[in-house]
């Protein structure tokens, strides 16, 4: 009896297979060499080995990005069977869903309105098929596209110095990308090359109609880190930022290098939405002045606000420019975080920052989170407490900056 041959990983052809099978799945690859015949076996052997190997095999590009590249050439080139062969193997191969749909939104503008409604109607028809199912979304004014961008262009906010470890600074609610004026600075002088972006509902980013989810900021950030293409990143965030970021590693671990959660928190307990509830009313009824004193005897304590005062009236003239309608609504993504079942499975590393008089997130939440993320590191700094990085700028740089250099 013949044995069956065993795969030679250093010949081309089984090295393009391997790709192939990875790719398009066992089922499709074999119907195909099941196929093969007197006359077509030289052309399967020809694709398996160039396209498979000598192209889907290079280090230049990962498996990800070659599909989305073959749907937009499919789609310009309206071979219609190669692109619903390439789209069912993207999707069962993890491609997001989304990251489809923008593909086919760009092939609109460089193949042509026709091409890209070809390409929309069979990727619908598909996912009815493989038992997807599409919400439906009228277009009314908070659902357009043209309304509904969630945050300025990164290329605004992007401080380069080299090629180094690239930094994401995600702010804190009521604040804006200038809260790390200096610490980006800093960064970038030590070769990090960083990016900051506004939240929705705050600074130049949009407000789309809310309430928001925690959920609705975690996909505005991964949508900045993947247009911005320098992922993994280490992830820096602040309060509602320290917030994104874990939702970030946690929904899309392959985004984020590293982490730092300062002056935040993973939930908040059941007293709190009282807090978080009243908060809301009186934005809607009277405006952010309403609750500005109190939301800056939170951020600062009474030592600092006496001693800066201009870092007090700044950080009160960023919160009045605030959107109302952004912040109550990123007000309800705030009260409702939850990640405690997520902090366990996070994979990268992990550095936690309190402030030893942070009222608004005390120790005990940061403690919280390490002790529910084993290897995670908890720094408090003394005299700070909720915007740590304002209030002790070195303290917290030198931290952030022994965590970039044990990476």
């Amino acid at each position: 009896m013949t044995k069956p041959s065993t795969p030679d990983h250093t010949d081309p052809f089984d090295q393009g297979l391997r790709n192939r099978r990875t790719v398009l799945g066992d089922a499709w690859v074999d119907r195909s060499l099941s196929n093969a015949n007197a006359f077509n076996a030289d052309f399967q052997s020809l694709i398996t080995r160039y396209a498979w190997h000598d192209i889907w095999g290079r280090p230049g590009l990962d498996h990800r990005t070659r599909r989305l590249l073959v749907l937009g050439m499919t789609i310009a080139q309206g071979r219609w069977e190669e692109y619903e062969l390439h789209l069912r193997a993207a999707v069962a191969g993890g491609i997001a869903l989304d990251e489809i749909k923008e593909t086919l939104l760009q092939s609109a503008i460089y193949c042509g309105v026709p091409a890209a409604n070809t390409a929309f109607k069979l990727a619908l028809d598909l996912f009815k098929q493989m038992g997807i199912a599409i919400d439906p979304q009228p277009l009314t004014p908070e659902h357009r596209v043209s309304t509904h961008r969630t945050f300025s262009t990164p290329e605004l906010h992007v401080l380069r110095q080299g090629q180094g470890t690239p930094v994401v600074l995600s702010h804190a609610l009521g604040m804006d990308v200038h809260l790390w004026d200096g610490l980006a600075r800093a960064l970038a002088a030590q070769g990090c090359e960083v990016l900051r972006y506004d939240h929705r509902g705050h600074g130049q980013s949009a407000s789309p109609a809310g309430p928001y989810s925690m959920d609705d900021l975690v996909d505005d950030a991964a949508r900045v880190v993947r247009e911005w293409g320098r992922s993994p990143v280490v992830w820096i965030g602040l309060s509602m930022g320290g917030m994104v970021g874990q939702g970030l590693a946690a929904r899309h671990p392959d985004l984020v290098k590293a982490l730092v959660i300062a002056n935040s928190t993973s939930w908040y307990p059941e007293a709190a939405q009282s807090m978080w509830a009243q908060r809301i009313a009186t934005v809607e009824s009277q405006g952010l002045a309403a609750i500005a004193d109190a939301v800056m005897g939170r951020y600062f304590h009474e030592d600092f606000r006496a001693a800066h005062p201009e870092a007090e009236a700044a950080a009160r003239a960023t919160l009045l420019r605030t959107d109302p309608a952004g912040y109550v609504a990123c007000c309800h993504a705030v009260a409702r975080v939850d990640w405690r079942e997520a902090l366990p499975t996070l994979a990268c590393p992990v550095l936690v920052i309190a402030g030893a008089r942070d009222q608004g997130a005390p120790v005990a939440m940061s403690e919280a989170i390490v002790q529910a993320r084993p290897g995670a590191k908890l720094v408090v700094l003394e005299n700070a407490s909720h915007i740590s990085v304002m209030e002790e700028p070195r303290a917290f740089e030198q931290t952030i900056r022994e965590f970039l250099g044990s990476l």
